[in-house]
């Protein structure tokens, strides 16, 4: 059984240890073929609080945390704050 993960930006890091991460996934329409993108937004938990908006993070599925968060941030890959 294979690990989801996802790649995405952090779009929002007001909660306590969570964050909101849109993932964008872009497909080929079936019928018009023209590039549809649809956004989907995960909250993951972040236990340091290290993520800022803008953050590109990489994150795996996990147990449910909380009624909403089944997600938590791998690795923040780029940064956005110094």
């Amino acid at each position: 059984m294979a690990i989801k993960e996802r790649l995405g930006i952090v779009v929002s890091d007001k909660m306590d240890k969570t964050v909101v991460v849109a993932v964008e996934n872009r497909f080929p329409h079936p019928i018009y073929r023209k590039i549809v993108c649809r956004t989907t937004r995960y909250k993951a938990h972040d236990e340091d609080n290290r993520c800022r908006i803008g953050d590109r993070v990489r994150i795996t599925e996990t147990r449910p945390i909380s009624r909403h968060k089944r997600w938590a941030v791998a690795e923040v890959i780029t940064t956005e704050h110094s």
